[in-house]
């Protein structure tokens, strides 16, 4: 009996220690997708399984539909206290390094989101990305990869010869270059006027996001054209804590969190390819044309690709240093040459 009450005595004084440690706490996060969203969805779903895993210990407060400050300031607030951690992507941190394209979308690399992932977690890449947000006093918890993205067109789009003098709404940045080696005529507008400037004529095409999503814009309500699986863009949204308070967590709870977001990387993924499957079905069933680029045209746009990857990777030491250790995964992989 003694030794029953000593052993007692000894797990109730480790449950009152672990409880000094592992205090209850809100996280303010803020991302730019909506509720109804398919990812918002599954920002959701993480919420729960972090507030279940942790037995409520992790609290979430998300902020959906960037509705504290603008999409491109959800980083800058987390780095200032106003938000805690910011879900929304790299790419749009360029303005504080050129390396952070290399974060957000490196264009033309990676044919899958597994592969991209496994740069992260296999090629040195996640060490590497830290570095260049620790600099900035973030921390980056993981990314979530939807997969590639599709180009729409009210004209044909079966190879690369086919993007000389074609006008497309293009978002800024490295992805206008690769197009302008390419010989077509990007033009940067907000998404707002796609449909106005689809209509009108004013561009023969968009990249807008993946077919699916295109779909639910409504693009192939106008054009009947697109590429699919898609080549050229596949953008990584992120997930990533001020480092004061990810430092502030314990290590249970920033496993929970970590894991949780492994989890909802996964499913994003996964759903992202069936829904894309389903509406590329659908779409020939409604007379839209989709093209898989051959291998030799998709080798043509990596090597556009290459030469803006080079420039970008003289704007800062981080991108040389990003570049290369994506170069060396892409050798490794076999996607590109020596």
């Amino acid at each position: 009996m003694k030794l029953k009450t000593l052993l007692l005595s000894t797990a109730a004084a480790a449950m009152v220690a672990g409880s000094a440690f592992a205090q209850d706490v809100t996280l303010r996060i803020q991302t730019h997708y909506a509720t109804e969203h398919p990812t918002g969805k599954l920002l959701a779903q993480w919420i729960d399984d972090v507030q279940t895993m942790s037995d409520g210990e992790i609290s979430i407060e998300m902020f959906y539909s960037s509705s504290v400050v603008a999409t491109t300031e959800t980083f800058d607030a987390a780095i200032n206290g106003i938000l805690d951690c910011d879900a929304t992507g790299g790419a749009y941190q360029t303005g504080k390094n050129p390396a952070f394209q290399f974060v957000g979308d490196i264009m033309g690399g990676y044919d899958t989101p597994w592969q991209q992932y496994s740069w992260l977690y296999y090629g040195d890449g996640y060490a590497a990305a830290q570095e260049l947000y620790n600099a900035q006093g973030m921390q980056l918890i993981g990314w979530s990869i939807y997969g590639q993205e599709s180009l729409s067109s009210s004209k044909p789009l079966a190879g690369f010869e086919d993007v000389k003098g074609w006008k497309f709404r293009s978002p800024p940045g490295m992805e206008t270059e690769i197009f302008q080696e390419l010989g077509a005529s990007p033009i940067v507008m907000d998404f707002t006027e796609i449909f106005t400037a689809l209509e009108t004529g004013i561009i023969d095409g968009a990249d807008a996001s993946g077919l699916a999503n295109n779909v639910g814009l409504g693009l192939y309500d106008i054009v009947k054209h697109a590429t699919y699986p898609g080549f050229h863009s596949m953008p990584s949204d992120h997930l990533a804590c001020n480092q004061d308070v990810w430092e502030g967590l314990t290590e249970g709870q920033r496993r929970i969190i970590d894991t949780a977001w492994q989890k909802l990387s996964f499913h994003v993924a996964l759903s992202n390819e069936k829904a894309n499957a389903e509406a590329a079905a659908a779409l020939k069933e409604q007379g839209v044309t989709l093209y898989d680029w051959s291998p030799e045209d998709r080798a043509e746009f990596r090597r556009a690709a290459q030469v803006a990857w080079d420039d970008w990777g003289t704007r800062s030491p981080e991108a040389a240093a990003l570049l290369e250790s994506h170069k060396t995964y892409l050798k490794q992989l076999g996607l590109l040459s020596e």
